[in-house]
């Protein structure tokens, strides 16, 4: 009977262990985030993907629509899309090197996944369950693809066991850029779009015409930076917030515009 009840502990901790572990690195930016990028590309949408987005998702818009991979892992079925949401590097690689991996990787990632989704979106025999699958996913990982610690070390997790305060929080690097930092505005989804949604022509253009390898090379640039800038067990607060909130800012962004163009490329 001791024995019994032993290994049921160790089955137990196994488990949690396991649950814990599976979605650490999945969440990116976390619901008001997702929100701001799906809300901010609504706002560039062209009228005929506007039409087809609709005709995919009805009355529920991407703002929405754009925690729906975060919220089904709660459902085992979809364990399967645990990798999509990222992509793993090692430091200190140029442009080349993230090249490199990205079209060597044949893993599931956040890379060949956008790639996917987009083409079931524009295959014409896709069936409505598919395309609005797709449609939701592609909307999550446009924003995933814009927090830098989705393109972190595989390591410490993507940041989740590099272990740090935020003001008398403990937490870890990966959650004070999904959550805090975005918490610590204090504004909702809305507010915080409308507060940011003004790039200058220049961004627009250059953030509309660069390439999705380019895109990750970017976050990876911005990500090399807050390793580089955030050493383990620091004591964040007022300052890292004055230090990187336009850094926040511009990924929120740069991710609804980048969103917005992927959709209007598909429908437009």
């Amino acid at each position: 009977m001791i024995f019994t009840s032993i290994k049921k502990k160790i089955k137990v901790s196994l488990i949690v262990g396991l649950l814990a572990y599976l979605p650490i690195q999945a969440n990116a930016w976390g619901t008001i985030g997702h929100r701001v990028v799906g809300e901010i590309a609504d706002s560039y949408l062209k009228t005929k993907t506007r039409k087809a987005v609709q005709d995919i998702l009805g009355y529920e818009t991407l703002a929405m629509c754009a925690n729906w991979g975060d919220f089904i892992k709660s459902d085992s079925s979809y364990n399967y899309m645990y990798n999509w949401h990222f992509v793993n590097f090692p430091a200190g690689l140029n442009k080349e090197g993230v090249f490199n991996i990205l079209e060597t990787e044949k893993s599931p990632n956040i890379y060949n996944k956008i790639i996917d989704l987009t083409a079931v979106l524009k295959k014409s025999s896709s069936t409505m369950t598919e395309k609005r699958l797709a449609l939701r996913m592609l909307v999550h990982l446009a924003g995933d693809l814009c927090q830098p610690m989705h393109v972190a070390r595989k390591d410490d997790m993507g940041g989740n066991r590099v272990s740090v305060m935020w003001f008398n929080e403990k937490s870890n690097l990966h959650r004070v850029w999904d959550e805090q930092l975005i918490g610590y505005q204090q504004l909702s989804y809305t507010e915080y779009a409308k507060a940011i949604n003004h790039p200058s022509a220049i961004e627009f253009s250059n953030w509309q015409n660069t390439s999705l390898k380019d895109c990750i090379y970017e976050s990876y640039q911005v990500c090399n930076k807050i390793y580089d800038n955030t050493k383990p067990d620091s004591k964040l607060g007022y300052r890292y917030n004055f230090e990187w909130v336009d850094t926040l800012n511009q990924q929120l962004l740069k991710g609804g515009v980048r969103l917005a163009k992927m959709l209007n490329d598909i429908y437009g």
